[in-house]
């Protein structure tokens, strides 16, 4: 490609951005810093996970290769999404907080911390960035801000909402002062989400808001009196809309997980987009998008954000129901954004469509034959969800496309006090990994309408992440590495990492060249592609 025409394409992106791009993702203080950076989970505070660089695209992504490798000195369930300041990119694990040059992959700092009390499922996915400080959590229920010079922690706070099975790992955001996490283990007896407010400076709790309330009417949607109250938790991010000042919750699955018949009720809110007036934790709306789950299909991804070419604001979630779910926010916009009234109004559903195979979906589970139903409960969409191009108006999704089967527990006259609540009598519930595959669709944001679908051989669970070049990465299970064209989803390139990756896939820039950074190599208790090596793998032109 000619330098003229490369500056003439580029000026073109650049035009398309600025005419289609909500204003919230442009002009809101602390959201993106540089085009260049990636300061937040995805990218942005409302979640597009959209780079605007455009040195990478359809014409040359091609002729990308490794530039550099940072191998962990350890071996995790690696879902960490990246994020990069300047010229150094941080990420997190269960135990080991990271820093790296973004440009060579030459090591920073790293900081251990180990728990009293480790996550059985030992993952962490990311940091949150403000004014000069990381924020993360903890599995044993604490909150940290460190210095993202050498990584010494400035505060460390234990959360109220604690104990066995109660974890922290999400990726925090975080926004005009305060830090914004949420508590994981709503699949054990008897926990409950919420989420917290805390002041950046600090780490004092500003506000707290309790999924399932201690009165009132939802909490009477829980009607079975034998049942310790469970779920509603968070294991994934939030989302922020920074000039309305409204934050975008995924509340998880209640327990026991597959016994409906037990667990009678609307069970609210679990399952759940919830809308909170950030300033206070005060509840503006929601849409229980999974009612009376029996298939432990949480509401789990992080709420996208956006404002489609014709003006409407909504957001898009997709979930482990293999369902894309766009709902209207325009109700928490503008001039009505504060306003008082009923502040538990359903935000209005535009449209569901599938993300994966979905069968026997309302097929009720039984005590006496094993039903089999997808996606499974690793079906559909896990930790990453939407993300949004303004150049295409097009959501792209990433997908798992894995059934499961389920037999109800028989005795129900002893109810567990502790651990795990499921409520399957059957142990193998997994169909073979075998048949497990993965899907990259791209959706019109006005309607949900399918523009096109990439079938991978294995599961989708990286972040898939669309640019101003024109092309979406992706990633899947078996280590392959995709780029394709973000307008019709022809394949353009593909590689393999050597891992199978479930991390961030981020597009910045470092050393005066744009660059691609991949979070490859889980080793999980739950997932298969066991790796033998956790590393962050950046990717350049040259």
């Amino acid at each position: 490609m000619s330098k003229r025409t490369f500056a003439l394409e580029t000026i073109v992106c650049f035009l398309i951005i600025v005419a289609c791009a909500p204003p919230a993702a442009l002009n809101a203080p602390g959201i993106t810093g540089t085009a260049g950076d990636w300061p937040s989970y995805n990218r942005t505070l409302p979640g597009d996970r959209f780079s605007p660089l455009a040195e990478i695209n359809r014409s040359n992504v091609a002729q990308l290769k490794s530039a550099c490798t940072y191998t962990l000195p350890e071996v995790t369930s690696l879902q960490t999404g990246p994020i990069v300041v300047g010229s150094t990119m941080f990420f997190t694990t269960d135990t080991i907080s990271y820093a790296i040059d973004a440009g060579t992959c030459a090591e920073k700092w790293k900081h251990v911390r180990h728990s009293a009390s480790p996550s059985a499922l030992a993952v962490h996915r990311g940091f949150a960035y403000m004014n000069g400080r990381l924020f993360r959590g903890t599995s044993d229920a604490h909150a940290l801000a460190m210095d993202p010079a050498d990584g010494h922690v400035i505060w460390d706070k234990a959360l109220d909402v604690n104990g066995p099975g109660v974890s922290y790992p999400m990726a925090p955001i975080a926004a005009n002062g305060l830090v914004f996490i949420g508590n994981a283990g709503g699949d054990q007896v008897g926990v409950t989400g919420h989420v917290y407010a805390l002041d950046a400076n600090d780490g004092h709790v500003v506000w707290k808001f309790d999924v399932v309330p201690s009165t009132g009417a939802a909490r009477a949607t829980w009607t079975n009196p034998r049942l310790p109250i469970s779920g509603g938790a968070f294991w994934t991010s939030f989302t922020y809309d920074p000039v309305n000042r409204v934050l975008y919750v995924p509340a998880g699955n209640p327990a026991p997980d597959f016994d409906i018949q037990l667990r009678t009720g609307e069970n609210l809110y679990a399952n759940s987009v919830i809308a909170l007036d950030a300033d206070n934790g005060r509840m503006l709306g929601y849409n229980q998008l999974v009612k009376h789950d029996m298939h432990d299909w949480d509401v789990d991804s992080p709420p996208t954000l956006v404002t489609t070419r014709s003006g409407r604001a909504i957001v898009a979630s997709s979930n482990k129901d293999g369902l894309l779910s766009i709902v209207d926010r325009s109700r928490l916009t503008g001039s009505n954004s504060r306003r008082a009234g009923d502040v538990t109004s359903t935000l209005p559903l535009v449209s569901q469509t599938p993300t994966t195979t979905r069968m026997n979906t309302d097929v009720v589970l039984s005590r006496d034959t094993t039903t089999t139903f997808c996606p499974g409960f690793q079906g559909g969409s896990e930790w990453n969800g939407a993300a949004y191009s303004p150049q295409t108006n097009s959501l792209y999704v990433g997908a798992v496309d894995w059934c499961m089967r389920v037999r109800l527990k028989r005795d129900t006259t002893a109810l567990p006090t502790t651990g795990i609540w499921l409520g399957n009598e059957n142990t193998d519930v997994q169909t073979p990994v075998a048949n497990a595959r993965g899907w990259v669709t791209a959706f019109d944001a006005e309607n949900g309408s399918v523009r096109w679908k990439f079938q991978a051989p294995h599961p989708i669970l990286a972040g898939v992440t669309p640019t101003a070049g024109g092309v979406v990465f992706a990633a899947d299970m078996g280590g392959q590495l995709y780029s394709l064209d973000a307008a019709s989803g022809q394949q353009l390139w593909q590689t393999s990492t050597g891992q199978s990756t479930g991390g961030g896939i981020i597009a910045y820039s470092a050393g005066g060249r744009q660059l691609l950074g991949v979070a490859s190599g889980m080793k999980s208790a739950v997932w298969p592609g066991a790796a033998q090596q956790s590393r962050i793998i950046i990717y350049g032109l040259r």
